[in-house]
């Protein structure tokens, strides 16, 4: 199975980014650690600071045969209706990824315009929730919903 993992802007800063809130471990490291954990998945991984390149990113996942797609599109996930757009368009699963709880910080950060268009959303539990998402694809999202 091919999973990508698609990073927002500022997450690139991850392990020097407000610790407190994000933790201190980059991104490139917890990488290694997530394709231990899932040595059958390729995990593809792509970060941008900008939203037109995140969605020829996503158009082009597309177009290589990708078959679930993490994201936490970080301050974008709130303002870009493009990017919901393009999910929805490219027509891959996908489960949106917040590393921090999103409904405890500003109100602002309580909507998402990509949530109605994922087939889930993580928020809270860390870097963790990046492996629950590849998790959740890997299984063909095969687990019934409560």
């Amino acid at each position: 199975m091919n999973i990508a993992i698609i990073n927002g802007p500022n997450l690139n800063l991850l392990g020097t980014r407000e610790p407190e809130i994000y933790g201190k471990v980059s991104f490139e490291d917890f990488l290694e650690e997530l394709k231990q954990r899932f040595p059958d998945i390729v995990l593809s991984y792509f970060q941008s600071n900008e939203e037109g390149r995140l969605i020829s990113k996503i158009q082009e996942f597309r177009i290589s045969g990708c078959e679930g797609i993490v994201i936490n599109a970080a301050a974008y996930s709130h303002t870009s209706i493009a990017l919901a757009d393009v999910l929805k368009a490219v027509g891959i699963p996908a489960v949106e990824v917040h590393i921090s709880n999103i409904f405890g910080r500003e109100r602002f950060r309580h909507h998402s315009y990509l949530s109605p268009v994922c087939k889930g959303v993580i928020a809270g539990l860390g870097l963790e929730g990046y492996a629950l998402a590849v998790q959740y694809l890997s299984d063909g999202n095969k687990r019934p919903l409560p």
